[in-house]
């Protein structure tokens, strides 16, 4: 069942520590579910952790939190080979695509080698709900700040650029991470962008921003801006707390 219209949540979090299984499904990722507005079944939702190299452990760690979500699940791995033989009609055949964190630049190369990324175009424009933390949040924007290179935070410029907006996220526990955005942007290296503490998401309706959530008290989203002569704004946006 699509979304009523292309639909991102991009997310410093969406998983919280769980009673039964290491983690669990959060506010965050439990509201992209909902925004597919599915009734009457379980939401089909596809787990990617290409970021993390598929890692069996947290593919594992997915499963176990899906099933006490409720979720119909699968996952999209790329190593060492697709284990799936139609990615595209598994994709378009989803209500939610949840994607992991870890290195967003082999998350890009990887999806391009494999035509993943014009599937992902295919389905945000057919109402999937896209969702991540992340390396799976950073991902759906033009760029912005990452750890995939080294200890020392460089910025990505080659993101899918489904929003016209770069991306910060661990915007309050990484110390590199706000001066480099900001920075960045006052450069002109990345266009003016959304930034979330840990434990907040962004929401997109088609291109646009729509709000800013928190499964966190006290934590929040920032819109930083290039000025006309070439400074930088940040603003803290109102956020709304989901529990």
């Amino acid at each position: 069942m699509p979304a009523d219209e292309p639909t991102i949540l991009a997310t410093s979090g969406g998983i919280v520590p769980g009673a039964r299984t290491r983690w669990s499904v959060g506010p965050l990722t439990r509201h992209a579910v909902d925004l597919a507005g599915v009734n009457g079944r379980a939401p089909r939702v596809c787990f990617l952790a290409t970021a993390c190299g598929d890692a069996p452990s947290v593919i594992r760690d997915f499963y176990d939190m899906a099933q006490v979500a409720g979720f119909r699940a699968s996952h999209l791995q790329l190593f060492t080979m697709p284990n799936i033989e139609d990615v595209r009609g598994h994709l378009l055949a989803q209500d939610v695509i949840w994607v992991w964190g870890g290195s967003v630049a082999g998350l890009l190369a990887m999806w391009e080698l494999h035509g993943v990324d014009q599937v992902m175009r295919e389905a945000w424009e057919s109402g999937v709900v896209l969702t991540g933390v992340s390396a799976g949040s950073i991902c759906w924007h033009t760029g912005g700040t990452t750890d995939s290179f080294g200890p020392d935070l460089r910025p990505i410029t080659n993101g899918l650029g489904l929003v016209p907006f770069s991306n910060g996220v661990h915007y309050d526990s990484e110390e590199q991470r706000r001066p480099l955005f900001q920075k960045l942007i006052g450069d002109g290296v990345l266009p003016s962008g959304y930034a979330t503490d840990d434990g907040v998401g962004v929401l997109y309706r088609g291109s646009s921003f729509a709000e800013a959530l928190t499964e966190t008290d006290g934590k929040a989203a920032y819109f930083v801006e290039r000025t006309a002569d070439g400074g930088v704004v940040e603003t803290r946006l109102a956020t709304r707390r989901i529990r």
